[in-house]
């Protein structure tokens, strides 16, 4: 089912009758149970104003379409979503709406917040068919923002989104990464949290197993750029090679896209936790680790693992972090969502109840959550 209309996407969702697998681009590894609701003829542009930094878009629109319509106006999407067919090797096209649906936010998160904060409103249709619309068209006009955030994350678990209203930026004139190799888990994080205790507005906080290597990015003007650079190396000691233009970029996309877990063997986990955290679970999951990148100064961990599921997800609970299964290594056994509190899971169940009473939508991907 594809429908072209949010009117025919509220007449599917009250007439169905059968669960039904909500999909956007189908990038992101996820296949519920039920027949398959494609959102990609809910998109196409419905508004665009550069000056007040807002944007309208069809759920359904293609990322790279939406990329590539801030850019001719030398915007961005600041969260920086993630790429998911890198790591999990998939095909299709993502989504607007798919990537709203999973609050997908990428490594500037430590500047910009989540894709959440760049919500300002939002259409969707619920498991009755009723059409919802919370929020506002620009940022000066803003209402009823916690259903807005609520949606994002949701995973189509509430209903289907159909238009989004987002609040994006300009793309800065300059970038550069300062990089130093060499270093363990415990010292880069260390760094990394230096880093972002400085007043030079660091976007960008990540250190790569692989290479032993931390990654410092700074964005802006250019005069600014290099100041801030220089003075960040000289803050963190010194002995920093420092990377600009393009080639920062490429190191960046590398980060966001989990580029070092493509291709290999094993389950990736993307683990939350405390910045400081991340080196001790490190060590503590050392007997199931394969590989390890830390992402925002140590509090986003992805963990390339063969198998210790259990161990994984008991250390993460030890820590009050949350481990979700990004990529199972054919393990269908193993929930993708870390369980959640009794409260929580008690507030998450009523909301679903509310929103889609029959259950129809996206039944069992929260299970476990």
């Amino acid at each position: 089912m594809r429908p072209g209309t949010e009117a025919e996407l509220a007449e599917i969702l009250r007439s169905a009758r059968a669960p039904l697998a909500v999909r956007g681009g189908g990038t992101r590894g996820v296949a519920p149970a039920g027949d398959v609701l494609e959102t990609g003829g809910l998109s196409g542009v419905k508004l665009y104003e550069p000056g007040a930094l807002t944007l309208v878009v069809g759920a359904g629109t293609p990322l790279a379409e939406v990329e590539a319509l801030l850019a001719e106006k030398g915007q961005r999407l600041a969260f920086e979503p993630m790429d998911h067919r890198v790591l999990l090797g998939g095909e299709g096209e993502p989504t607007i709406g798919g990537v709203v649906a999973a609050n997908v936010s990428g490594p500037r998160r430590v500047q910009v917040g989540a894709c959440r904060d760049h919500l300002l409103g939002v259409r969707f249709v619920d498991g009755s068919g009723e059409v919802i619309s919370n929020g506002g068209r620009v940022m000066k006009n803003v209402t009823g923002y916690d259903l807005v955030k609520l949606m994002a994350g949701s995973w189509g678990t509430l209903g289907v989104l159909s238009e989004v209203s987002l609040k994006v930026l300009a793309r800065p004139q300059a970038e550069a990464t300062l990089v130093r190799r060499g270093q363990g888990a415990a010292e880069a994080v260390a760094d990394l949290c230096r880093a972002m205790g400085t007043p030079y507005d660091v976007s960008g906080a990540a250190w790569l197993e692989e290479g032993a290597e931390l990654r410092l990015r700074v964005e802006g003007l250019a005069g600014s750029v290099a100041y801030r650079a220089q003075a960040l190396g000289a803050a963190l000691g010194g002995g920093l090679e420092l990377v600009e233009g393009e080639q920062s970029a490429a190191l960046w996309r590398e980060v966001r896209d989990v580029a070092p877990f493509a291709g290999t063997a094993g389950a990736v986990w993307r683990i939350s936790v405390k910045p400081t955290e991340a080196p001790g679970l490190l060590e503590a999951l050392a007997p199931h680790k394969a590989g390890a990148m830390l992402d925002w100064s140590g509090g986003l961990v992805w963990l390339l693992a063969t198998g210790g599921a259990q161990a994984i997800r008991a250390e993460v609970d030890k820590l009050g972090g949350h481990a979700t299964l990004v990529r199972g290594a054919g393990d269908a056994t193993v929930p993708m969502f870390h369980p959640r509190p009794a409260p929580i899971a008690r507030l998450e169940e009523g909301l679903r109840k509310r929103f889609d009473p029959r259950g129809i939508l996206n039944p069992g991907l929260m299970e476990g959550a």
